[in-house]
């Protein structure tokens, strides 16, 4: 059984809310024939799946000294793939579940010549858990998350009290948080949450001396599909206190 047959949820004890995901259901799909032969190709040296075994960041991207940023729901990549060429002094791990997201991703990355993204294909909150060593990244982006709209799911989505706190213990003094939603609802939910964190300083929006790059550059398939529905978006920025 792998990581991706079995139930995944995290346990923590301090008394924070985190999601609560239950099985996760991992939509499988189906590649095309080019991007199967892409991944069996390149995915040894662009990817990981979800591991009991913290992420050697220097020794995956070949440089020392690169400050990390990693992108949670990367989706099909058209976000990560736009931004990563114009911070090329940064490392940038996406993770994403959906296997033909990151497949399209995977093929962005060869084809433009992209050398500094890497992939996990995983839960985003047990990524960061099992993976990521405390204090090693300078950003954490999460684009569009699930809003899960009915009031039962809220349980589910991305942004508690204690998602802020592991992402706050896995960012360094300085780093940065990026989050932005087209779902009113969520909008609101987070906008309750933003000092909850004493050791995360909310910084509202826009930030103009953000130390990253804030402006994402290109509208992703779920950002165009809210705008068509005319909905707002809004962005959340915090900085790590030192």
């Amino acid at each position: 059984m792998t990581d991706f047959d079995r139930k995944m949820q995290s346990t923590f004890d301090d008394g924070l809310d985190y999601p609560r995901l239950g099985s996760v259901s991992f939509r499988r799909g189906t590649l095309t024939d080019n991007q199967a032969t892409t991944w069996e190709t390149h995915w040894p040296t662009y990817g990981r799946e979800l591991a009991d075994e913290e992420i050697d960041i220097e020794e995956w991207f070949g440089r020392k000294d690169h400050p990390t940023i990693l992108e949670i729901g990367s989706g099909t990549g058209t976000s990560t793939a736009a931004m990563a060429p114009l911070e090329p002094s940064y490392n940038i791990i996406a993770v994403e579940i959906y296997k033909p997201g990151l497949a399209k991703l995977l093929g962005a990355i060869v084809r433009e010549d992209i050398p500094n993204i890497r992939m996990v294909r995983g839960d985003g909150i047990e990524v960061l858990n099992r993976m990521i060593p405390d204090g090693a990244l300078a950003g954490v982006r999460i684009f569009f998350p699930d809003p899960w709209p009915k009031a039962r799911h809220h349980k589910r989505r991305i942004i508690q009290s204690g998602t802020l706190r592991l992402l706050a213990d896995k960012l360094r003094p300085g780093g940065v948080l990026h989050v932005a939603t087209d779902h009113a609802d969520y909008a609101a939910w987070i906008s309750e949450l933003t000092n909850v964190e004493p050791s995360l300083e909310f910084m509202g929006w826009p930030w103009e001396d953000a130390p990253i790059l804030t402006d994402r550059q290109v509208i992703t398939k779920f950002e165009g599909k809210g705008l068509r529905q005319e909905h707002t978006i809004t962005e959340f920025l915090w900085r790590k206190r030192s």
